[in-house]
């Protein structure tokens, strides 16, 4: 026999290493309950704040359009405005004041106002039956202009200062500078509110993205240790927030076109009216038009977009250091509340 013959013991396959082999399983069932009582909580305060967006944007839309129809009418007319004195023919000076400033290129057609129209101006701090010759009330002359081609008129205020000394020329420039500024001043009060709701908005969808996560971290845990990617993780939870989302915007958008559609109804049927005509000359007509509702489903679909996008970076920090923990299990300093 060989000396040197092998022990059978000896001789025996040793196993091979074994070696962990990780699997990518991606579960049938969702992570995350589909209603749960912070789920309809979420709901209900994204609802809210698309409420609140859409109504901030309507309103904006809507003072914004007012602005500019009051510049609009504003900046058609000039009004001459003729003082009276002993020594003037009221008459003639308002004839010479319309003739003189239809004279210059720009202007189209001038009006000069009667006793009855001037006397209607006067009616709601004078009262009716005003004779006007017994009060030295100023008379007017309204000439309206091209908007696109204005006339020059510091030439039509320094000649017709040379020719009646009583004329005072008002081109509204203060009061459409005035109401430029007020459309400015909205727009931008108006962004600062929706930049606040969003950021609102924002802050809520985190806080409950991540309780959502911590309630269910032992799923997460047991996917991550069978295998499951990180980014299905996260598109998991991103298609759950994205219907939270997408019901809450919904309603709350809804709710804002019903409140504008009511308002309109409301102003259609109540004209002539003391509360209707105060409205109509603060806000003008509450109606936002085909772009004003556009904008509010625009409105919905950033919301959704903005809650779905939150949620899945959340949630891939919030996996990220799951991860950190498992390779580190020391690191107790990144576990999440």
């Amino acid at each position: 026999m060989n000396e040197r013959a092998q022990d059978p013991r000896q001789t025996q396959r040793q196993p091979a290493p074994q070696r962990r082999v990780e699997m990518r399983v991606r579960p049938t069932g969702p992570i995350v309950p589909p209603t749960n009582i912070q789920s309809n909580a979420l709901a209900v305060v994204i609802a809210i704040m698309a409420f609140l967006a859409c109504l901030t944007l309507g309103a904006v839309s809507m003072v914004r359009a007012t602005a500019q129809s009051w510049e609009s009418q504003i900046s058609r007319e000039i009004t001459i405005q003729i003082k009276p004195d002993d020594n003037l023919n009221m008459d003639e000076a308002l004839t010479k004041a319309k003739d003189l400033a239809l004279s210059f290129v720009g202007t189209r057609t001038g009006q000069i106002m009667d006793d009855a129209a001037t006397a209607r101006l006067l009616e709601p701090w004078l009262g009716p039956d005003l004779d006007l010759k017994e009060l030295p009330v100023p008379r007017l002359v309204v000439i309206t202009i091209d908007e696109q081609n204005p006339p020059d008129f510091e030439a039509m205020r320094s000649l017709l200062k040379e020719t009646i000394p009583q004329a005072v020329l008002d081109d509204h420039r203060t009061w459409v500078d005035r109401l430029v500024s007020m459309a400015h001043t909205t727009v931008l009060i108006g962004l600062s509110v929706m930049a606040l709701v969003f950021s609102a908005m924002i802050l809520t969808v985190i806080f409950a993205t991540r309780g959502a996560l911590s309630g269910n971290r032992h799923i997460v845990e047991v996917l991550h240790f069978v295998g499951a990617e990180a980014s299905f993780v996260g598109r998991e939870f991103q298609k759950h927030f994205l219907k939270i989302s997408l019901k809450g915007s919904a309603a709350g958008s809804a709710a804002a076109a019903l409140v504008f559609a009511g308002l309109n109804v409301w102003q259609s049927r109540s004209l002539a009216t003391p509360q209707s005509d105060q409205a109509t000359a603060l806000f003008g007509t509450f109606t936002v038009g085909w772009g004003g509702y556009l904008g509010i489903f625009a409105t919905m679909l950033v919301i959704a977009l903005l809650t779905t996008i939150t949620a899945r970076l959340t949630v891939m920090r919030t996996t990220h250091e799951i991860d950190q923990i498992r390779s580190d299990p020391a690191r107790t300093d990144i576990l999440p509340d």
